[in-house]
């Protein structure tokens, strides 16, 4: 089952309809990109898909593909799923950041043990901030069980407690969710609040997408919510992923990587960051803010997790020169900036010509083959930029 854009695209939402050639695609290359994706799930690639392309503030597509779910029945994916973001969500808590910023509640050179004092524990009392959100801390591999989800008072705790690994600065090492843990508590620090009512209320809600993008999904949602999924050990089939379909992990909003949302309201994410900070009428953010929070702030270091440079933003990564990366596709614009989810998805946007992308599907897959198609993905909206 695929569907196009309906009419919840209408006035409610902040980026109103229009079609392909109004925007300058070349409708061709978004055939083969839809085609490439029915192929993926015809394939038993993964259960479900949806994608969305907006340029200039406007909406040029929105399609759902699949299944969201599948066990015990079978549900198809709709205009309306809410699809697991895995690392996306670290764009969407930078963003709660970029406006705490703006409004002076910390600097970006700030150590975090300035905000939290118990942070300098085990000799991590200069971390900076930005060495947090550049993947630069040094604990890459630190825990946060499932006890410290809930428990924000052990929370803290538990990242007060990370070890080091290496000397903070010393090298690019991508943080799965240690980074964006410790981002979480900065935030509560600064505003007193629980970090998931600041994102609602300083991102989500400002922008007009607070039923399409969650940092701590209700429970009122979980309907809405579709499964992840994991290909079986045998590799023909898949099964859901029970840990990341549980009550306890939907609520826990990890800041770096639990957030829901439909592909149309990351594609309308995006489009606030190539309007210098403004989505239909409300700006969230300065231009000058995004122009030094999306910039390549790591050069060429290579990330040694990544294996290859990744141009850290104070969010996205972008683009840059270097003949590899991660997500963007290969044709991209050196200041194509976005961000991914473990195995799933990539949504990005793109200065030079205003087109944001987002493409979110529910089975976790490995590399090699996850890098290969989010490369032909990205590159076949690429090719339809005209």
């Amino acid at each position: 089952m695929d569907t196009a854009i309906s009419s919840r695209a209408g006035s409610d939402f902040p980026l109103p309809a229009a079609d392909l050639e109004s925007l300058d695609f070349r409708r061709q290359q978004i055939e083969r990109l839809e085609a490439l994706i029915q192929r993926h799930i015809a394939e038993g690639r993964y259960p479900g898909c949806q994608i969305a392309l907006a340029r200039h503030g406007k909406l040029a597509l929105f399609k759902s593909f699949g299944q969201a779910v599948t066990a015990p029945a079978a549900r198809p994916a709709g205009d309306d799923t809410l699809w697991l973001l895995y690392s996306n969500t670290k764009v969407v808590t930078a963003v709660a950041l970029w406006v705490l910023a703006e409004r002076g509640l910390f600097s970006w050179s700030d150590r975090i043990a300035d905000h939290v004092p118990a942070f300098a524990r085990n000799a991590k009392g200069n971390i900076t901030v930005q060495q947090v959100i550049t993947h630069q801390a040094g604990y890459p591999n630190a825990v946060v069980g499932k006890d410290a989800w809930a428990d924000h008072k052990r929370l803290q705790e538990v990242v007060c407690d990370f070890a080091l690994e290496w000397s903070p600065g010393s090298k690019v090492h991508y943080h799965g969710q240690t980074a964006h843990w410790t981002l979480g508590m900065l935030i509560e620090a600064v505003t007193g609040r629980d970090f998931r009512d600041v994102i609602r209320e300083t991102v989500t809600e400002p922008l007009g997408l607070s039923r399409e993008l969650y940092v701590g999904l209700p429970e009122s949602e979980f309907g809405r919510a579709a499964d992840m999924h994991e290909p079986l050990p045998d590799g023909k089939g898949v099964r859901p992923l029970a840990e990341n379909n549980a009550a306890d992990w939907r609520k826990s909003g990890s800041p770096g990587a639990a957030g829901y949302a439909t592909a149309r309201a990351m594609a309308a994410l995006y489009q606030m960051m190539l309007q210098g900070g403004e989505l239909a009428g409300t700006r969230l953010v300065s231009p000058r803010l995004l122009q030094y929070a999306i910039r390549n702030h790591t050069g060429d270091r290579v990330d040694e997790f990544m294996g290859m440079p990744m141009h850290r933003g104070l969010g996205p990564h972008l683009r840059g020169t270097t003949e590899t990366i991660r997500g963007l596709g290969a044709l991209a614009s050196p200041r194509a900036f976005g961000h991914g989810g473990v195995g799933t998805s990539y949504c990005w946007g793109d200065p030079d010509s205003g087109v944001s992308f987002a493409y979110i599907t529910n089975n976790r897959i490995p590399d090699p083959w996850h890098s290969t198609r989010l490369d032909q993905i990205a590159n076949l909206v690429h090719t339809a930029i005209v």
